[in-house]
This record gives C-alpha cells, structure tokens and sequence, in this order.
C-alpha cells in the first residue's frame, strides 16, 4: 500500500492551498486509505484476457444535430431582458479595476 500518513496529508493540503482541521485531517487521512485499498484490490484482478479500452465511446457516433446558424432576436428585444444597457451593449459591474 501506498505510505499515506499526516505528513501526506499536510502536503496535500499545501498543494491545493486548502486549511483543515485535525478532525478533517483524520477523515481526510481514513478516506484516502480506504479510496488506495480499493486501487490495491483492482490490482488484484487478472486482466490478462481483457483487451485494452483506451476510448470508451469509439463505435457511437454523434446523435446531436448540426449547427446550423438560424434567425436571431432583434437587439432591441434582447436589451429589454437586460438590467441594463448602455451604447446597444449589456452593461455589466466592473470586473478589474484599473490603478
């Protein structure tokens, strides 16, 4: 089995910049020994005889239809759905502030 321990734990933690708790490190730690024993029992299983999948989806083939372009809403219909416009646009709140 894979060594996971606090220090694993730990290391995660500062790889996704996440806090816990030491009750949430505990659950944290259980849950990926647990998810790494079901990994080892997989390893367990003899696939000699079974041909590789590498693309699940090969033999289906698109059922969505094309894209086709069609007729649009006229833009004053459009911006009567909008909170605000200015300039025939859709005025949004600023989302970077220049210095």
């Amino acid at each position: 089995m894979a060594h996971i321990d606090k220090d694993t734990i730990q290391n995660l933690m500062a790889l996704s910049r996440i806090e816990c708790s030491e009750e949430q490190k505990e659950v944290l730690l259980n849950n990926l020994k647990k998810i790494i024993g079901y990994f080892e029992q997989l390893n367990e299983i003899n696939t000699d005889d079974v041909p590789p999948c590498d693309h699940v989806l090969a033999d289906m083939c698109n059922v969505m239809r094309e894209d086709v372009p069609g007729p649009t809403l006229p833009r004053e219909k459009f911006l009567s759905n909008a909170p605000a416009h200015i300039g025939g646009m859709i005025k949004v709140p600023t989302v970077i502030k220049q210095n």
